[in-house]
């Protein structure tokens, strides 16, 4: 029997499974500072709709091991999410799997997608950071590449969390998570961001499975334009790109989230 919730090598693991046959199977990789009970009520909705979901605390977040707001190497989360994907073959043999990345999970997902997109039938990226809203100058980047170097768990900013949506209550609640990383991102952290990102847009060309592709139009934490540039730059003939207008960096978090997690439902029913 699946557990709900369980801890293995230091990794915390949740599932959220429906009662009866599963159509599919989403895997959630959360964002930068946050964990994936956050996404417990788009969890219940995929339920309804016959998905069970599988989703983890990435190392160094929630209830996983790890420093809070450093990691050594990227690879360290995208192995993470292999190790959950190689946990959901085994629960849910022979079940389709889409992936769905938000934010800095986007941009996690998006680099899997490099290498092991013939795992999935199907992606979902929101707010994917693929690009900065404001890219720093060459300088900046050589400085913080400087200090990840000589001092990679260095402290080097905080993320303003007013921007995650227009909800005041849902700003409140993350502000109010114990469990919400709300210190110092380290030198190396950034660095490796910086890395990833320029990856990305260098290799997207070779994502060619179905994708929809998510972005609120007054995000200040991720570019939009990132997630345009990955549109017109995968190779997938099913593509799909959705700015929505006014919305802030988590859209399923915003008043509209209930319909969009209904568009992601309907988005997977017709690619079964």
């Amino acid at each position: 029997m699946l557990k709900a919730k369980f801890k293995e090598n230091g990794i915390h693991y949740r599932n959220w499974t429906v009662n009866g046959d599963t159509r599919g199977v989403v895997l959630i990789v959360h964002g930068l500072g946050e964990h994936c009970e956050r996404y417990d009520e788009m969890a219940g909705a995929f339920n309804e709709a016959g998905y069970s979901v599988a989703s983890l605390d990435l190392p160094g977040h929630g209830n996983s091991d790890g420093q809070r707001g450093h990691v050594d190497n990227f690879a360290d989360f995208e192995n993470a999410v292999l190790s959950l994907y190689a946990k959901i073959a085994e629960w849910y043999p022979d079940i389709p799997v889409f992936l769905l990345g938000h934010s800095m999970g986007g941009l996690i997902a998006t680099h899997l997608l490099l290498e092991h997109q013939q795992k999935f039938v199907g992606a979902m990226l929101s707010g994917a950071a693929i690009q900065s809203p404001q890219e720093p100058p060459a300088f900046q980047v050589a400085i913080i590449k400087m200090i990840a170097a000589l001092l990679p768990k260095a402290g080097m900013l905080t993320l303003d969390a007013s921007g995650i949506s227009r909800d005041p209550a849902v700003v409140e609640k993350y502000m109010q998570d114990p469990l919400v990383n709300k210190g110092k991102l380290s030198a190396r952290i950034l660095v490796e961001m910086f890395r990833n990102m320029d990856e990305c847009k260098h290799g997207a060309h070779t994502i060619s499975l179905p994708i929809r592709i998510m972005h609120g139009s007054k995000d200040d934490m991720t570019a939009p334009a990132g997630s345009q540039l990955l549109f017109d730059t995968v190779a997938s003939q099913d593509k799909e790109l959705k700015i929505y207008e006014g919305l802030m960096h988590e859209i399923f978090n915003e008043p509209e989230g209930a319909s969009i997690a209904q568009e992601l439902i309907e988005w997977m029913d017709s690619r079964q």
